[in-house]
Order: structure tokens, then sequence, then C-alpha cells
């Protein structure tokens, strides 16, 4: 027996500033053979969707029009960051533009046909307490690419470290936390984050929460993306085999974590800072003990650290959740 009822509903949705037609053709109550209908509920909106988005494409962002720019959040150096007002929703949230030539730079870096993914296609992906929340993203009418992202209003890690008073006393141990939860999203992803750096940490305006942001740098843990030449990221928090030219994978991430977690806990690094990548060349020597600068840290706390930043692949952690394990006992930063 063939009966069915066929529903159908044309949607005009405008998503941060993408005008989408979404074509939903969805039949409900088949009642037949072979599972036709376990086919439909599966496919029926992949198909459509897609023919729609095919046929007529999506309209670019006229940010500049859609969004009133209050300040400049961050200027990095592939993209500019502004805390922006969403005209037609008064939703404030954080625009970032890409630079198109420096992006396409990056680009370059890997093996001929092999497509890296977009940064807002990686950022998308995440729906993480500890990962900054990427709304939408596509390309603006200058051709440009942007992310709207969740404007979180507190400080980057980076200016937190510069301040002299002690902004984090007695809570280290629980921003370290977060930001290892955060890693091991990004590589149980499947992803390599390649930039971990206090300025790629931001926290949430209250101060209780630290969150990873700026997948720029970002590739998916695969063979292509592991070969040696791409020697991308901030020196003083790259590890010896990437400006070595040795081949590589996510023990990248879990050093540049080290380094960081290890400059929370000291405002100091393992290894003498410099401003271009020869500060690298200097992270195959044995880092300074932590305890140099901070004595009385959790022992415990301290050996996982390092775990973290030995310069030999062979010795150090291989997976970010050895460390969280390490230190899941402390309940405190200090001994």
């Amino acid at each position: 027996m063939y009966e069915y009822i066929g529903v159908c509903s044309l949607y005009f949705g405008f998503v941060h500033g993408q005008e989408q037609i979404i074509f939903i053709c969805f039949w409900s109550n088949v009642i037949m053979n072979f599972g036709f209908l376990n086919f439909c509920n599966k496919y029926y909106l992949y198909f459509t969707m897609g023919f729609f988005k095919q046929f007529f494409g999506n309209t670019k962002l006229d940010y500049k029009k859609r969004y009133e720019l209050q300040l400049s959040a961050m200027s990095g150096t592939m993209s500019k960051v502004y805390k922006a007002r969403d005209r037609e929703t008064g939703e404030i949230v954080a625009l970032k533009i890409l630079d198109m030539v420096k992006t396409n730079n990056i680009l370059g870096r890997f093996p001929a046909g092999t497509k890296k993914p977009t940064e807002g296609e990686i950022a998308i992906q995440f729906d993480h307490p500890y990962i900054i929340k990427t709304l939408s993203h596509g390309f603006t009418v200058d051709n440009e690419q942007y992310l709207i992202m969740e404007y979180l209003g507190g400080s980057g890690l980076n200016n937190v470290l510069l301040v002299q008073e002690d902004l984090m006393a007695g809570a280290r141990l629980h921003y370290i936390r977060q930001v290892a939860e955060a890693v091991a999203a990004v590589h149980e992803k499947g992803f390599i984050h390649r930039d971990i750096c206090p300025r790629n940490l931001i926290f949430t305006g209250d101060g209780t929460v630290l969150k990873l942001t700026d997948f720029g740098l970002t590739v998916p843990d695969l063979p292509p993306f592991r070969e040696p030449g791409n020697r991308t990221g901030t020196a003083n928090y790259m590890a010896p085999e990437l400006i070595r030219r040795k081949t590589t994978d996510r023990r990248l991430d879990i050093f540049a974590f080290g380094v960081t977690i290890y400059e929370l806990c000291t405002k100091n690094l393992p290894w003498p800072r410099g401003e271009n990548a020869n500060a690298a060349m200097a992270h195959s020597a044995p880092p300074e003990p932590i305890t140099t600068y901070r004595p009385q840290i959790n022992k415990t706390l301290a050996n996982a650290i390092h775990k973290c930043i030995e310069p030999d692949t062979a010795n150090r952690l291989s997976e970010i959740r050895q460390f969280i394990r390490m230190i899941a006992k402390i309940e405190h930063e200090d001994e």
C-alpha cells in the first residue's frame, strides 16, 4: 500500500547578513516497502539544501552596513577582530575579518592538491564551554573571509600576564584544566591547533572562564598536514621539531600548551624570550626548571608541565588526556 502526505514549506532566513533560501521538502507518513521512509528521513534535507545553495548561492556580507563597529578588540598578524553590534538584532558579537593575502600565503605551504579547510569551516564545528563559539562564517562583499563569534568581553591571557598584580592567585589550576580540556576537544575532533599561546586564550567578562580562540593556523590531523616545511605558529611557543623541519603531530600543541601554562604559573618562559623564529631554535635545550621561578609550585603539577615541554618528542606526553589525568587529584597550584 502506497500512501503519503506531502508537506512542503518555504522559509526565508536571515542569519548574520547571509540571506539563505532553504527549501525543505519533507514527506511524512510514507508507508512503502524497501525502507524508503528511513532513506527520506536521513537524506531529504541534505539533498534539498544542497540543491538550493548551489542554485541560489549565499549573499555576501556587507559588514559595515550590517554591524556597528564599536571598537577594535584585537588585531593579529592575519586578521582584525572588532567588537560589533548587530543593527538588526542588537546582539553584541566579535567580528573577525581575515587578511586574504596572508591567509593565501599559509595555504600555499601545503602540498599541491591538499585542501586546507578555512578557519570558519573549522571553528564552526566546536560547541564547547572552553572554546570560543563561532556563530557564522562566509565572505564579505569585498571577498574577505569573516567569522561572527561570541563576544567574550575579557582580556587575553597575554595581557593579564603583563599586570604586576597577581590576578589569577588561587585560580591557576582552574584555568589550566579549562585550557587542557579545550585542547583535548580540538584533538578529539581531528585537528591540530598549531598556535596555542597566551594571545589566543581570552577570559570571559566575569573572569571565570578562559577560552581557546583563533583557528587560523589549525589543520586536520592527517599525513599531508604533518609534513615538514609548514613552520607557522608563535616562536616562543614553538616545538623544536617544527623549526627543525621534522614531521609533526599533535605533540606540537602539547608543547605549546606546556609553555603557555608554565608562563601562566610563573610569568616567565622556559627558554629565553625572542621576537622571531630564531627563538624556537633554543627549544632543543633543556628548559629552565619551573621551580626556579615558582619554588612553591605543586610538585605533581610541575612534573606534568615539564612532561609537556620535553624537547624530545619521544619523552613528551603524546596525548593531552595524559596531562589531565596527571593533575586530576591536585587541589591547589602550590604545595
